[in-house]
């Protein structure tokens, strides 16, 4: 052979010895001799051994346990591999890509929650316009923009390279959020058909404010949406794409729980941001609009952010060896939407799964739509609301973060069960006190009274601990409920079951309560006359996921158990037979090389002379 591979051993047994006395009575630096390692070359082969302690060396599978100060290893004989560079135990390759993967997903919640403040104070205190805008402009307006999206950003997909393709899609938002901040806002008055939308309320109807104010501040509209498809795109596809793509599944199950941590990090940060910026207009003299130069500050933020998101992707790409991939895809099985159905009805485990999705998405949105017609009753400046948005940000941050750490507990505690049920209860029991102070607000005025509270302001506050306290158990509990749930089917279910969750419910969920109070709006004239009628569905909604949780529980833990089951089957089936030791020193069945033949078969005589050394 013109090249030859060395090995350092498959056995740790030294070469084939000449005199028995030369092992027993080793000379000078019995020490050295007895713990260095030896090797032995045979047909490029080397074989290597070491002596250790008893009680340090562990033996192969196979071998007699009876000698436990026996090592076998390989290792490469040349040089080997040097030990990647660790920093905390943690492999420096791995944090030059956690680190700004980190970094990233902080500044884009970071956005997000400054959007999301920032767009309902827009809509809902806009002039001619109130709360009952938000179920036609997610219906109508929103879904319609994220359709398009979807179907732009598959054509890109074809043509554009992934690096490409990042920038050409951030790019526009940070351009978006810049010019609102500094053009669109400060003209919006030269542009938004006030006028016209007045003449076609005077024609059709108070029922109609809510479409129409979509006409009457359509800048402040194309906001709301773009906000919300931030993050819808840049969250979901951008960043969770580009570490999927960069991150192994290893560093994935050890990281990506951190993120989530860190995103309600950012949340507070972020919700601090915006109530200094809403306050800043206390400090302003009069005729200044406060309003319009906190936007300005807070865009700006939002700039700085998403270059920044620019510069960590551009450093990960630059400077990061990116882990290689299998060319092969599985190919996943399309549903339609009246095959998503079919297969719904026809299975109660994901019939029941579905109707926890369903629920949530129509159960929330029905109270926190009612919730901020209520608060903008309350803090009808832009510069209140927003301030307080950005304390419930905070808030919604900390119970978040603090429900993360606590969802473990009660999963090891309490079971999935419990667990499932939690969401929906904290719901039920916010959703009654809140809609209750709506209804019955005038009686209970005298003693709310006594709190420095007016009923109006009691369920401002109580609205918002139902969101709260709702969204923290969502991260927490309900979003790991729902995947969980899909562990114990069986691969064809769990496929064709989230595919159609997916296709079916996810959409329902988002678009029912808003469909629901559209409704309401267009036939009791307006969302405080519909009141009791949202109240009263949001009972029976919340009663239904209450009911499907408990079936699903019962059904989850029936499959457990079978397959536990099977488990214990498979393992009293599949044995591993024992190896009874040996009364001699030598190997029992073991065969070793010889390397005076040149092959790898060996006596027993020899093995039990070189096991003794």
């Amino acid at each position: 052979m013109g090249a030859v591979l060395k090995t350092r051993g498959f056995l740790s047994l030294p070469p084939k010895p000449t005199k028995a006395g030369s092992f027993l009575n080793p000379p000078q630096g019995l020490k050295l001799r007895l713990f260095a390692s030896k090797r032995l070359v045979l047909n490029g082969l080397s074989l290597s051994y070491k002596r250790v302690p008893s009680g340090i060396a562990t033996i192969p599978n196979g071998l007699p346990s009876k000698r436990k100060n026996f090592v076998c290893k390989a290792v490469a004989a040349s040089a080997g591999e040097p030990e990647k560079p660790k920093v905390l135990g943690v492999e420096l390759v791995t944090l030059k890509k956690i680190i700004p993967l980190g970094l990233m997903f902080f500044c884009i919640l970071f956005n997000y929650t400054i959007l999301r403040d920032t767009k309902d104070v827009l809509v809902v205190t806009a002039k001619g316009s109130s709360a009952e805008i938000i179920p036609f402009l997610k219906t109508w307006v929103n879904l319609p923009m994220a359709v398009g999206f979807m179907l732009i950003y598959t054509k890109l997909t074809n043509v554009l390279s992934k690096q490409a393709l990042f920038y050409t899609v951030i790019a526009p938002f940070i351009a978006f959020f810049g010019a609102f901040g500094f053009l669109l806002y400060p003209l919006s008055n030269f542009f938004h058909p006030e006028s016209l939308s007045d003449k076609l309320l005077a024609v059709l109807g108070p029922r109609f404010h809510g479409p129409l104010a979509i006409v009457r501040i359509w800048s402040f509209c194309l906001f709301y949406v773009m906000a919300e498809l931030w993050g819808s795109v840049v969250i979901s596809v951008l960043f969770w794409g580009f570490a999927n793509q960069i991150t192994t599944v290893e560093e994935a199950k050890r990281f990506y729980p951190m993120f989530g941590l860190g995103a309600n990090v950012a949340l507070i940060f972020s919700g601090r941001t915006v109530k200094y910026f809403s306050n800043m207009r206390k400090n302003l003299g009069p005729g200044v609009d406060g309003w319009a130069i906190s936007l300005r500050g807070m865009m700006s933020i939002v700039m700085l952010m998403g270059f920044t998101i620019c510069f960590l992707y551009w450093w990960v790409n630059k400077y990061v060896p990116l882990p290689k991939r299998s060319r092969k895809k599985k190919e996943k099985p399309k549903m339609g939407t009246m095959e998503s159905l079919k297969f719904l009805v026809s299975s109660p485990y994901i019939r029941d799964l579905a109707t926890l999705v369903v629920a949530y998405g129509i159960s929330i949105n029905l109270v926190e739509v009612t919730w901020k017609s209520k608060l903008k009753a309350q803090f009808p400046s832009p510069n209140e609301y927003s301030s307080f948005m950005g304390d419930f940000s905070t808030c919604t941050g900390i119970a978040t973060f603090t429900m993360m750490l606590l969802s473990q507990f009660i999963f090891d505690k309490y079971g999935w069960g419990v667990a499932a049920t939690i969401t929906p209860t904290v719901l039920l029991l916010t959703g009654v006190g809140f809609f209750s102070l709506l209804l019955f607000g005038g009686p209970l005025a005298p003693a709310l009274a006594k709190f420095g509270m007016t009923p109006l302001l009691a369920a401002v506050y109580v609205g918002a601990m139902q969101n709260i306290f709702s969204k923290s158990a969502k991260y927490s509990l309900f979003d790991p409920c729902k995947e969980m749930a899909y562990i114990p089917l069986d691969e064809d279910t769990k496929v064709k079951g989230k595919a159609a969750i997916d296709v079916v419910c996810n959409p329902l969920g988002k678009s029912g309560g808003a469909l629901i109070q559209q409704f309401m709006i267009l036939t009791f004239g307006s969302l405080a006359n519909s009141t009791p009628y949202l109240g009263g569905i949001l009972l029976i909604i919340v009663f239904a996921w209450l009911s499907a949780a408990k079936s699903l529980d019962t059904q989850f833990t029936a499959l457990r158990k079978e397959e536990e089951h099977e488990k214990e089957m498979e393992r009293a089936a599949v044995k591993t037979p024992v190896v009874s030791e040996p009364e001699s020193d030598s190997i029992a069945g073991g065969s070793l090389p010889n390397p005076e033949s040149g092959d790898l078969t060996g006596s027993s005589s020899e093995t039990s002379t070189k096991e003794n050394i």
